[in-house]
């Protein structure tokens, strides 16, 4: 059956000023990529639609996302960008509440310093989600775990899901604070995490399926499947994989899990927390 959900991929039309994350060591992604470009392989590989998430930090970025999800049905859902620390936070999310396909917003905090997440201003952000039943989706590397810990215990009945398992070190194979800090922020009921972006954090030209079943163990294993669901991040994933090898790779580790868990997997956990 085609229906399967990618919580997570990005679409764009490529500005070297704006995208300037998008390096020359990512020259393969330094162009357009657009529903039609995606479509295909969500077909392909039974998805019956998918939640395009942000990419820059703009309410343009919002607003160009929800002209995509318009057009075209496949799109379930929105993950825009509003400035959170923003004194009228409340006005703006009210004025994006009339799009139905937005369910919620992230802030490239990977970006910041590892204690932002800690902010007044954001915080105070984070707080006004709840009353318009927004998620929020927590981008962060390994290492601002700790400050995303704290928020999540802060606002215990805002949820949140955790994009790219916090991107860990797999290049280098380093799992052991990473993994602490996961079982750690695991235990708040109001966190789920996305199986997604760990191929860009593995070696892009030589990583194989083993070097990423050790992270995929632990995430498991702490959140189980009642809390994780699929993301592709696709066309960043193209830099060092391409879709259905990304697909199989998630099919081959859950093949030993109940058909009933899979399904969690793939498409009902992203349904109910992003209300698709």
């Amino acid at each position: 059956m085609n229906n399967r959900i990618d919580a997570h991929q990005h679409f764009w039309k490529f500005d070297p000023a704006r995208d300037s994350w998008i390096d020359d060591s990512m020259q393969k992604i330094q162009r357009d990529f657009l529903p039609e470009d995606l479509f295909p392989l969500l077909q392909e590989n039974k998805f019956s639609g998918c939640v395009a998430v942000q990419a820059s930090q703009s309410e343009e970025e919002t607003n160009f996302l929800v002209d995509l999800a318009t057009k075209n049905d496949f799109i379930k859902g929105i993950v825009g960008w509003v400035d959170l620390r923003n004194q009228n936070i409340e006005e703006r999310l009210n004025h994006f509440s009339k799009h139905q396909k937005i369910k919620g917003f992230r802030h490239v905090v990977q970006g910041e310093n590892d204690d932002f997440m800690l902010r007044k201003d954001f915080q105070n952000g984070i707080s006004a989600l709840k009353q318009f039943n927004y998620t929020y989706d927590i981008l962060i590397f390994h290492r601002q775990l700790p400050a995303a810990i704290h928020l999540v215990n802060q606002f215990p009945d805002q949820p949140f899901v955790i994009d790219h398992i916090a991107k860990p070190d797999i290049k280098s194979g380093d799992i052991l604070s990473w993994k602490k800090d996961i079982q750690e922020v695991s235990k708040a009921e109001n966190v789920m995490c996305k199986i997604s972006g760990m191929v860009t954090e593995a070696n892009w030209h030589s990583w194989k399926p083993d070097d990423l079943k050790p992270y995929l163990d632990v995430v498991f294993e702490n959140f189980s499947p009642n809390k994780l669901m699929f993301g592709s991040d696709w066309p960043v994933c193209t830099v060092a994989s391409h879709y259905t090898e990304i697909v199989k790779t998630l099919e081959d580790y859950i093949a030993q899990l109940s058909i009933q868990n899979q399904n969690k997997i793939w498409h009902e956990n992203a349904q109910s927390f992003y209300k698709l």
